[in-house]
């Protein structure tokens, strides 16, 4: 894993989805996070909302590339990611092909989170086999690998006949942009030091940042998502998440993911259950107050 020593930076998940959004607050909150001093703000993806997914993430949902796309044109420094992309549900030359011009549109500000899914009602609809998600992603991201670093490079279709593909334009960033891999899980790590830059997880447990981190190949990066939930008190509990409690609890988080090396830190202002999240200007409110707080 990367140790650098250097300060540890920010990114912000945005939710791009529920009642709550709209293409002004989607605006206001890539702005306000900008402002504040973030890194990187990062969407959700689902190409179809079935209902195992609208419980979680309601809709409205606005899709991932094509709003991030839409945020390369009105932001001019914080970079622009996907928190993560499902790596099977799009065809892989496609996704190559949007995100290198994302990247490149973007001045070089894309970060490309990948995960293998979840939804298995999705993968029904659009007729993709769940049980072969893995696998799919992994030839997915071979892909990107291939069209990211070369004008051109081979794809065998649907014929089972190789074909020469030009990948124009490639991504800005070199070798390629940043390529999160998420998951919780061992395969993740697997796929993050086989395939990716970094590896992404969901809320992981202090043993589960502990054992992942270590597991890491040498300059691969450990890029957690945590909760950025301050209450008024300390939260005394064993199973309290991390990013959840008092603000000097959640900086003794950060500073316990900083001594494990961690250079990137995604905050998370949804709490997940649907029916505690609030107006838009209230999460705008704990964006700003993190980037004071944490000292960006």
């Amino acid at each position: 894993m990367t140790m650098t020593g250097a300060p540890v930076k920010y990114g912000i998940n945005l939710p791009n989805f529920g009642p709550q959004i709209d293409p002004k607050g989607i605006l206001a909150w890539a702005r306000t996070a900008e402002s504040a001093g973030f890194d990187n703000v990062l969407l959700s993806d689902h190409v179809v909302l079935t209902e195992d997914a609208h419980g979680r993430s309601p809709a409205p949902f606005y899709e991932c590339l094509a709003t991030l796309s839409w945020l390369a044109g009105q932001t001019e420094s914080i970079r622009l990611g996907s928190g993560v992309l499902i790596g099977s549900h799009r065809h892989p030359a496609h996704l190559a092909h949007a995100t290198a011009t994302i990247d490149r549109l973007s001045g070089g500000r894309l970060i490309v989170g990948v995960g293998v899914g979840w939804t298995e009602q999705a993968f029904d609809v659009l007729g993709v086999p769940f049980r072969q998600r893995g696998r799919m992603t992994d030839a997915m991201l071979d892909t990107l690998r291939a069209a990211w670093s070369s004008e051109t490079y081979e794809f065998v279709g649907e014929s089972g006949t190789p074909r020469r593909v030009h990948a124009g334009p490639l991504p800005l960033r070199k070798p390629h942009p940043p390529l999160w891999i998420g998951g919780n899980g061992r395969a993740a790590l697997d796929r993050t030091n086989a395939l990716g830059t970094g590896w992404h997880p969901l809320h992981p447990s202090r043993q589960l940042c502990i054992a992942g981190s270590t597991a890491l190949d040498e300059g691969k990066e450990f890029v957690p998502r945590i909760y950025f939930l301050p209450v008024d008190g300390p939260v005394d509990s064993p199973n309290r998440p991390l990013g959840y409690g008092s603000i000097e609890q959640i900086l003794e988080d950060i500073e316990f993911l900083a001594e494990l090396g961690t250079e990137t830190i995604v905050l998370d202002t949804d709490p997940g259950d649907q029916r505690l999240r609030r107006s838009t200007e209230h999460d705008l409110e704990l964006v700003r107050y993190a980037g004071e707080v944490l000292g960006m």
